[in-house]
């Protein structure tokens, strides 16, 4: 009996704190969707109610880049990444549909953005680099890239110039060429002044690297800034290697190259 009561009341407290937040109008809870993670808690309150459905695939919260999308007049859905990117505010996150392939090719990200890919999985959403092109995202602020697979044939697949760019469950794959001595997977020029613009450098420009997946070109990463390749970290499946690993500022003043050489597979 006494359980069944110690039961009753954690229900009772439970209904009455989503009663208390349930109050909060519609902007002032959006405000506190704002701050959740994108993927999964932001995801997961979409789950909850109607109402924080709603709020919580609001455009204020996301952008989506469907390539399906007819009608360019619905808020917040962009047919491709570069008007995504052009039209977002700092602090946005973009959410890119799972299914097909989208071409990128040397789109600069110059404010801080989060990058998602909506499928179960990296390998459901594709961004494709145009051949010829130097990379296929290149970031100048703090960003993060999430759940997405990057393909390039040659040049690099992200290139740092300044900020801190977080690499979180993706695949970076460099295509098989006979030139895929000049491919990389990420290539980071912070730290060189001749290539960042003073007004553009941030105290803590870097690349974090969780739990992803690099396949194919001549090194992880190159390095021709004051940063170098710290704390790695790969685990080894039957059909992928997984890599941790900071790109972070050095003691020594030299450039140099992050010496990681990774398998062809």
């Amino acid at each position: 009996m006494e359980e069944q009561k110690r039961k009753w009341r954690r229900i009772s407290k439970i209904s009455t704190d989503f009663s208390l937040i349930n109050s909060l109008d519609d902007g002032c809870l959006m405000h506190i969707f704002s701050f959740l993670s994108p993927i999964p808690d932001r995801y997961n309150t979409a789950l909850v109610c109607h109402r924080w459905r709603f709020l919580a695939c609001h455009p204020r919260l996301w952008l989506r880049v469907d390539r399906a999308v007819k009608d360019l007049s619905q808020p917040g859905v962009y047919p491709n990444i570069e008007m995504a990117v052009s039209a977002a505010r700092p602090g946005d996150t973009i959410l890119i549909a799972a299914g097909g392939s989208h071409h990128v090719s040397n789109i600069q990200i110059e404010k801080p953005l989060c990058l998602i890919g909506a499928g179960e999985s990296p390998d459901d959403t594709t961004l494709i680099c145009s051949r010829g092109s130097d990379s296929a995202l290149e970031f100048m602020s703090t960003c993060k890239l999430a759940n997405l697979t990057v393909r390039t044939e040659l040049g690099c697949c992200l290139l740092h110039r300044s900020g801190k760019l977080t690499i979180d469950g993706c695949i970076l794959q460099c295509e098989s060429n006979p030139l895929d001595h000049l491919s990389y997977a990420i290539i980071s020029t912070a730290g060189a002044a001749e290539v960042i613009p003073s007004a553009l450098k941030t105290c803590s420009d870097g690349v974090s690297v969780l739990k992803t997946q690099i396949e194919g070109g001549a090194k992880a990463v190159l390095t021709s800034g004051t940063l170098s390749l710290q704390r790695v970290r790969v685990i080894y499946t039957r059909t992928s290697l997984f890599f941790w690993f900071e790109v972070e500022g050095s003691d020594k003043n030299t450039v140099q190259s992050a010496p990681v050489e990774l398998p062809i597979s």
